[in-house]
């Protein structure tokens, strides 16, 4: 190979918005749905910041039948007028380059959540096309781009008493995998924007069904709360506390469940702040030293504490804080920064849930009573975490379900199967790579863990020996997801309705117990085949109702034999090995929380005590039930 020469000539000057569409994953994560619908955050985002600075209170977004989506604010709309040292319209300066904006300039924006200065500009350059338009100054302003090049001058086409800004885009085919907006799920993050934002209000509309959703709560964080603990029984009324300190805006609602789980929810300028933060921190530092004092005051407690992961069991919170300069971590703005909010957030919250407690002492018994039965319950597990702790090397004759584990010992290379029924899971370890891939049967359903105690779910056989086998430990004392030893792990079930509640219950424990192995991408769903076609020697495998279709057009339906297959261990370790665990010929789907709000009432109804809820979500979307079992 000629060797090349590394001088001046080989640097590469990516100008404007080149790098954007160079690297996109940079900028909005990655370019699947995650991505794409990142696109409309962006823009709602600049439309939020507008509200949250007193100049907006309607926004409306409409999914277009072109691929297209709109997104219109009544705010202050973009500046028009020529920029000083640009030379350009300023809408056509904030709309084409990077780091341009007003949120560098605190006197314009006090708070906001986009302040790097790049989300629309972004945008437009992952766009097919844009268009701008701006009702400002009694007229009306537009403008076209087209993959983030300016296309047409600033035109004015008209007058209006109105103002606000319009952006209306169409994501680019070359850049993203996936052009199809989800309504559902973009109506569950503009529920979320309402409930954070009092007063606003929110419209999400669909052209091509004719849906339409509008949100708008006068009772901002306690309607959020209420309608996070929708189906769960509830023991305190919603809390809610708020207060200011050094510039910054906290506001904070909670509310007790019997649940053995904690549900918390924060939030930065309206941003959700997915991996927390020193807000966060802030929170439960306050919570833990508010209840221990509060309990030793009334006699409940003598001499030690109740650890933090005891006072917020069963707790629901929603914490939401503003400030002129939030320092989040990367673009897409998951965790806070700013060291300085641990102690503000702790000393507002402690001070006013003290007064609250003291107020209130119905809500203090409850809080300190729910507790304390988590210290004792905590007390009662640690001997059975102890069996959870992985030795050198794992004894098969202590797990009830045996782990055939890998050659191999970097997690990086290593996979997990979890396979319903012991037949399969001989068949899976007959079938497998041993150098990489470690298969753990499991006998029968494991206990539903949203209905249980740390101490219940440790003395489960079945779920000592998942969590032995991954290594990452549980509970607050000594969860470690850097300890994980496999990082695939494969949940692998029958196509019937017993496979699919065991997925479900495991899906609650990793939820509930190992949220960062979901949030990592480490889980997988496999998908075994429904149907083994044969004709004559050889074997066809059809995945779906569709795929057997295609193959007996293909096949021709004469001289053909069709199994449905509704267990794994009706597969040999060969067919076994090569329509599931193969990596060159399976089918994988990873398992992603786009949103952890939504995510927690899935499981709440699905998994939780009151039956009528998931009975209507049955009824709603039994229409779209894929390959039924009956």
């Amino acid at each position: 190979m000629p060797e090349r020469k590394y001088d001046a000539e080989r640097i590469q000057v990516l100008k404007g918005l080149e790098g954007v569409r160079k690297r996109p994953a940079m900028y909005i994560g990655d370019t699947s749905s995650r991505g794409l619908h990142h696109l409309i955050h962006e823009v709602v985002d600049n439309s939020v910041d507008e509200a949250l600075s007193g100049f907006c209170d309607h926004i409306s977004i409409v999914l277009h039948k072109d691929g297209s989506v709109s997104i219109r604010d009544n705010g202050q709309g973009i500046p028009v007028d020529l920029h000083p040292t640009e030379k350009k319209p300023a809408v056509e300066v904030v709309m084409t380059m990077l780091h341009a904006g007003a949120k560098f300039d605190d006197k314009i924006y006090r708070i906001a959540g986009g302040l790097h200065g790049v989300g629309v500009s972004v945008v437009n350059a992952l766009s097919e096309w844009m268009e701008v338009e701006v009702r400002r100054d009694g007229k009306v302003y537009t403008q076209r781009y087209e993959r983030g090049e300016t296309k047409t001058p600033l035109e004015v086409k008209g007058k209006s008493k109105q103002t606000g800004t319009t952006v209306r885009f169409k994501p680019d085919p070359r850049i993203f995998k996936e052009l199809l907006f989800d309504y559902k799920r973009l109506c569950e993050r503009m529920r979320e924007l309402a409930f954070l934002n009092e007063g606003l209000r929110i419209d999400v509309g669909e052209e091509e069904s004719g849906k339409k959703s509008s949100f708008r709560y006068k009772g901002g964080l306690i309607e959020f709360i209420k309608y996070l603990n929708e189906g769960k029984k509830t023991l305190t009324s919603p809390v809610r506390i708020s207060g200011d300190k050094d510039g910054v805006e906290i506001d904070l609602a909670l509310q007790l469940v019997d649940s053995y789980t904690e549900s918390i929810f924060t939030f930065a300028n309206t941003i959700n702040t997915h991996e927390g933060g020193f807000h966060l921190v802030g929170l439960k530092s306050a919570l833990t030293r508010t209840v221990n004092d509060h309990a030793r005051k009334s006699g409940s407690l003598k001499d030690t504490n109740v650890s933090g992961e005891d006072v917020r069991e069963g707790l629901t919170a929603v914490l939401s804080v503003k400030l002129a300069n939030p320092q989040f971590e990367g673009q897409t703005k998951t965790k806070l920064g700013n060291s300085e909010l641990k102690g503000i957030v702790e000393s507002i919250v402690g001070e006013k849930l003290s007064t609250f407690l003291e107020e209130n002492p119905r809500v203090a018994n409850k809080m300190v009573e729910k507790a304390l039965l988590a210290a004792r319950a905590r007390s009662a597990a640690r001997q059975a975490r102890e069996l959870t702790r992985r030795k050198s090397a794992l004894e098969s004759d202590t797990l009830p379900g045996k782990l055939a584990d890998c050659s191999n010992d970097d997690p990086g290379l290593c996979e997990l199967y979890l396979v319903e029924g012991v037949s399969a899971g001989g068949s899976a370890k007959q079938g497998r790579d041993r150098t990489f891939q470690a298969i753990l049967p499991l006998r029968g359903k494991i206990l539903n863990v949203e209905k249980a105690r740390m101490d219940k779910m440790l003395a489960n056989p079945e779920i000592r020996t998942i969590i032995t086998a991954i290594g990452t430990g549980v509970g607050s004392e000594e969860y470690d997801p850097v300890k994980v030893r496999y990082r695939k792990i494969v949940i692998m079930t029958d196509a019937d309705e017993d496979g699919s509640h065991i997925r479900t219950l495991l899906l609650t424990l990793f939820f509930r117990h190992m949220r960062d192995l979901i949030e990592s991408g480490f889980l997988y769903i496999a998908q075994p085949p429904l149907y083994g076609v044969r004709k004559g020697k050889q074997m066809h495998y059809a995945n779906s109702e569709e795929d057997l279709e295609r193959l007996k057009k293909k096949l021709g339906e004469d001289g053909i034999h069709i199994q449905r297959y509704k267990g794994l261990g009706e597969m040999n370790p060969e067919q076994l090995w090569k329509t599931t665990m193969d990596p060159e010929r399976r089918t994988l789907k990873k398992v992603t929380m786009e949103d952890a709000v939504e995510a927690d009432q899935v499981f709440t109804m699905l998994m939780g005590d009151r039956v009528e809820p998931r009975r209507e979500f049955i009824e709603e979307n039994a229409a779209a039930v894929r390959n039924l079992d009956i």
